[in-house]
């Protein structure tokens, strides 16, 4: 069982200066989870929850190091290796890596009874709050010039995106790590004092020094506005859409003037049939005739449908962008379904659609960039929205909404793109929708992306009514299956 925070305890700690130490000797993955949820219930005490993901990172980054400084020390002595001689050193770190992550819980074990330890300690001293990890194992003067020249080239870099190009190969990110944690302190205003590394009492001490008064978020870097300028540069949405969305507004519009112009436009005509012939209405027989496909699926429908249908024909982005699309779509419009909320189902369906279209116009500016932070983030395990935001400044959830906004499409709609990765973000109207595409996302990415049940919101888990685990499970399955379904019933269908 996970362990629980003691909200209170931590709060205690927070007000009253009191040091806050939690130690490991192995920091299994539910331990970095609950370091995580301790360090929210600090930054959340001082008003700072909008930097708890760039804390969390450099706090990460520091006790995985610690952590593998703990493990080389137990290859060093399995060797019989002297970690200090220069030829013993480089003879052992020839074969380190790979046999430690070949045998890695025997080297685990290893640490845990020599009693290398990591010990991270919270400490918040009025407006200051010192993260610390500590690890019983001085690190070497050789390591911490190689620490302190990663520091130093950190100051080359001005944005992510350099850090990225410049440092990162694609054998390992060596030294990308220290380099990103300087540049995420850099992006909350803290220059690289922030960041302390030294030996004391038998003990190697990196600490994280944040002073909240001089903490700030940048927002737009020269990149931001490259891809800002983008978005300007897009064309206006196709001039047979705009008209269709005035006439399913007018009053005086008539059902037969609406699907007689869908009907003149063959592609849209096909996609509408598309739809009404899915799975998502569960019909008992095919339509084919277009005036019953408009009144089935309804104005508020065919609202939807034209967004999804416009955006798809200007951002005509690679079949993987589609493909997860229409399966996110599918488990939001499922979803909400499920909660027998039918004011929310189109929207939900659309909203899972156009969700990540930010995503184009990101990966059309720096084509190079996603595929390394992709690539970064597999390799450390964490979530990749993260060093979008950092290396854009707006992530492709901000610009995806941006373009939404500049092509009118309805509140609900932007708030679904923008907040489809932060929903407690979100308005209260829109709510349902925004927590439906969230979730849906979350559902589609499941297998490919670095996501467990422990770090998906849970705000919304609850507003699901999902408690478990074994509950979320059941949910995901199912919605596999009903897709895998689908996707068949199509194939036979064409």
């Amino acid at each position: 069982m996970p362990q629980q925070v003691d909200v209170s305890k931590v709060k205690l700690a927070a007000h009253n200066s009191t040091p806050l130490a939690i130690k490991t000797y192995t920091l299994p993955h539910e331990t970095e989870v609950y370091l995580e949820e301790v360090l929210s219930v600090f930054l959340e005490e001082f008003g700072q929850a909008a930097i708890k993901d760039n804390i969390a990172y450099c706090l990460r980054e520091l006790a995985v190091n610690a952590k593998k400084a703990n493990t080389k020390r137990a290859y060093f002595q399995e060797k019989e290796l002297n970690i200090n001689a220069k030829e013993d050193y480089e003879k052992g770190m020839r074969d380190f890596k790979q046999e430690t992550l070949n045998n890695i819980d025997y080297y685990l074990q290893k640490q845990k009874e020599m009693n290398l330890y990591v010990k991270i300690v919270f400490h918040a001293k009025g407006k200051t709050l010192t993260v610390s990890v500590h690890n019983n194992v001085e690190i070497s003067r050789k390591e911490q010039m190689r620490v302190y020249d990663r520091i130093a080239r950190s100051r080359a870099f001005d944005s992510m995106e350099e850090a990225f190009s410049s440092v990162l190969d694609d054998s390992e990110g060596a030294g990308l790590g220290i380099v990103i944690l300087v540049l995420m302190l850099k992006k909350l205003g803290l220059d690289e004092d922030a960041l302390d590394i030294d030996t004391r009492d038998g003990e190697t001490i990196a600490q994280i020094i944040i002073p909240f008064s001089n903490v700030h978020l940048e927002n737009l870097d020269a990149l931001s506005k490259e891809i800002v300028d983008e978005i300007n540069e897009l064309p206006q949405f196709p001039e047979n859409i705009v008209f269709l969305q005035k006439l399913i507004t007018d009053p005086d519009s008539e059902i037969t003037d609406i699907a007689r112009q869908i009907s003149m436009d063959p592609s849209l005509t096909g996609d509408l049939l598309k739809v009404v012939n899915s799975a998502q209405f569960m019909l008992p027989k095919r339509v084919d005739n277009i005036v019953e496909a408009v009144k089935l699926v309804g104005l508020r429908g065919i609202r939807n449908l034209l967004y999804s249908y416009g955006t798809q024909k200007l951002l005509q982005g690679q079949q993987s962008w589609r493909d997860h699309s229409y399966k996110t779509a599918f488990n939001a419009y499922n979803l909400a379904k499920s909660l027998r909320k039918k004011d929310i189902l189109d929207d939900a369906y659309v909203g899972g659609i156009l969700h990540d279209m930010g995503k184009i116009v990101f990966s059309n500016v720096h084509p190079d960039l996603l595929t390394k932070i992709n690539n970064f983030c597999k390799v450390r395990e964490i979530q990749r929205n993260l060093f979008e935001d950092l290396s854009a400044g707006l992530n492709h959830a901000e610009i995806g909404a941006r373009i939404a906004m500049k092509w009118n499409f309805p509140d609900v709609l932007v708030e679904a793109i923008k907040y489809h990765h932060e929903p407690t973000e979100c308005t209260q109207d829109c709510r349902g929708v925004v927590y439906t595409v969230y979730l849906a996302n979350a559902l589609a990415n499941l297998e490919k992306e670095n996501l467990s049940y422990d770090i998906l919101n849970k705000e919304v888990l609850q507003f699901f009514g999902i408690n478990s685990k074994a509950q979320f499970d059941v949910i995901w399955k199912k919605l596999e299956d009903a897709f895998d379904k689908e996707q068949e019933r199509d194939a036979e269908s064409r």
